[in-house]
């Protein structure tokens, strides 16, 4: 194969992945909510994205959709580059998933909204300790423990 048609084959495969992975961060969240605000703030600030939010009063059916197992509930589920994010995940360990893509994950959850997680945040407030959860294919596993 010649260098120029290598480099035509390359370029074909990664300019799509490129393309996706500068998307915007799609977010469904329980309409009104405004801890879901907060959270996407912080996702548009470190990951230097738009954040398109949807007022999703049915949001169970698209959780269900995406994977999300009924145990690990919260507030909003975001999409980023084909992963799912369930509830106040930190960003840094959104960031790692994406990064390493751990094998038989489609996402990460935090079920419910423990104070202290992000969005969470409240003057005056403990912090709560909360677990990270990865799920998909390959169940689920504490992917990171926060706070206690």
């Amino acid at each position: 194969m010649t260098r120029i048609r290598l480099l035509a084959a390359v370029a074909a495969f990664v300019m799509p992945v490129a393309a996706v992975a500068a998307g915007p961060v799609l977010m469904h969240r329980d309409p009104g909510c405004p801890c879901c605000e907060k959270w996407a703030q912080q996702v548009k600030a470190q990951f230097g994205r738009a954040v398109r939010v949807v007022d999703d009063a049915n949001r169970p059916t698209f959780m269900k959709a995406r994977g999300v197992p009924a145990d690990l509930a919260s507030c909003h589920t975001a999409i980023i580059d084909g992963m799912t994010f369930e509830g106040h995940v930190p960003i840094a360990d959104m960031k790692r998933a994406l990064a390493t893509h751990p094998k038989g994950v489609t996402g990460l959850a935090v079920a419910g909204m423990p104070m202290g997680s992000p969005g969470m945040e409240m003057p005056g407030m403990t912090a709560q300790p909360y677990n990270v959860v990865a799920f998909g294919p390959g169940g689920q596993r504490v992917f990171a423990h926060h706070g206690g």
